[in-house]
Formats: structure tokens, sequence, C-alpha cells
């Protein structure tokens, strides 16, 4: 591993000039889900890599300890063009581990772990985050972040409770509201199912780019304002797989297929 100097923070880029630089200026981003942002599945959402070629390439981490978090980080720093805190999972696991939207009123301790990466760390961090029911808490929440090192933000707009037969549609007003507040890059989340919501939410929000997670395992080609049949689709993944047999487990791929056959 490369030794980085004492002080990284100040050298790296930041805010914008990273979203410009290092990122690309993405405005099309696949959401990070487990088990289902293998690296087969990244190739055939963003057609544009091939192989090792993998980049831009955030890593995101669940933790609860800024600490245990750096030492995490470090292990990757050198493989990756940023770390991404994972802040807004809802599910039962994100509450058993004490991760995730569960920290979302532990506010000190958040911005311990996003600073402490911030100081340590030769790559930026960012984060994603669910909203609060009171678009202020929010806005609150996301400054507190940012004055911490955060140095891209995704806004998932739904509120922790909101999941499974609770969803509902994501408030695209809180994430406008709230990157009106911000002086870094914002991505929006929630309510893209194809690629007119991606055009919608982003002339809504005025957010520099649209991430989605549901819509792109329905559908992986859906940044292309594409609609493929599902069985292409389908045959597509599994020739990358084919070509990259350690890139996707079984469990995965069988999870990718239910969901890409699903429609039909």
């Amino acid at each position: 591993m490369t030794t980085h100097e004492s002080n990284p923070s100040e050298r790296k880029l930041k805010g914008f000039e990273f979203y410009h630089k290092i990122l690309g200026s993405p405005k099309n981003i696949v959401a990070p889900m487990v088990d289902h942002s293998e690296y087969a599945w990244r190739l055939l959402s963003q057609q544009f890599t091939t192989g090792p070629n993998d980049r831009p390439l955030i890593v995101q981490f669940c933790a609860n300890d800024p600490v245990t978090l750096l030492k995490a980080a470090k292990l990757v720093e050198d493989q990756c063009d940023a770390v991404d805190i994972n802040l807004g999972c809802p599910q039962g696991i994100a509450k058993r581990g004490h991760y995730g939207s569960f920290l979302m009123e532990e506010w000190d301790l958040v911005c311990s772990m996003v600073k402490t990466l911030d100081e340590n760390l030769a790559i930026p961090v960012t984060c994603k985050i669910r909203i609060f029911e009171d678009v202020n808490q929010t806005i609150e929440y996301a400054l507190r972040l940012q004055n911490a090192g955060c140095q891209l933000l995704t806004v998932h707009g739904r509120t922790r409770e909101m999941k499974g037969h609770k969803t509902g549609l994501a408030d695209w007003e809180q994430i406008r509201r709230v990157k009106e507040a911000l002086s870094i890059p914002v991505f929006a989340n929630g309510n893209i199912c194809y690629y007119e919501d991606v055009e919608a939410c982003m002339k809504f929000t005025g957010v520099e780019g649209v991430m989605t997670a549901e819509g792109n395992l329905y559908n992986p080609a859906i940044f292309t304002g594409e609609l493929p049949p599902c069985w292409r689709m389908a045959e597509e993944y599994l020739e990358i797989c084919k070509e990259y047999p350690n890139s996707a487990d079984v469990g995965p791929m069988r999870a990718h297929l239910f969901k890409i056959f699903a429609p039909w």
C-alpha cells in the first residue's frame, strides 16, 4: 500500500472539483445494493466500463465506530476514488448492526466518522442519507455532514419508516431544499423507475446526478432510455458472468435474474 502524506486532506480534491475531475461529472448513478452490486452487474449497468477499468469507483461502508471505519477504509484507499458511508439503510439488519439510517439521531457520532475519514484518507468521503419528516431537520443534518468533511451527498427522499409496503413516494421537494442549502454536489435517490424520471428529477431538484436502485435492478439499461426484452438483458448479464467468473456468486446471480424477469 502506498504511503500517504501526514495530512492527506490537504492535497486531495474536494467538493465539485472531486465531482468533475475524478468522477467525471456523472449524472446517472447506480446505487450500492447489498448482494446486488457485484462487478458483473456494474459492468452490465455501465457499458462504458470494461475489465479492470471499473472506475470511477466509490466503495461504501456500514459502520458505527470512527476508528474501525478508518481501518477498513485504509484497506481500499488505493483501489477506489472515494469512500462512502451508508447512513441510509432502513432494513432490519441495519437496526441490529446499529448503522445506516439508525444513526440518524446520533449526529455527533456520524460527523465524527466523516471527519475521521476526511482528515486521514487521501481520497474523499461521501455519504448517503434518508430524510426526516421535518425538512429543516434534514437540511441541518446535511449541513452538519458537509461541515464534517462530506464531499458529495446522496439524499434518498424517503424517511427511515418508508420501506416495504410503507415505501410510498420519495419527496423530491425535500431533496430540492437540501440541494439549495449545500455547497457540495448532491445526488437524488427515489422514484426513478424510467429514464424520463431521471430528467424530471434533475429538473425539479437541481441536483448534479440521479441515483437509482430498484429501477436499475428491473432494467439495467435504464440510463440508456431503452427498455430491452428481459431475455436480452439476462443473456448479456450471464455472458459477463462467464467472461468474469469471479465477479458474481450464484446467490446474487439468481436474485438479479429474478428481478430482470419479474415484469415478464
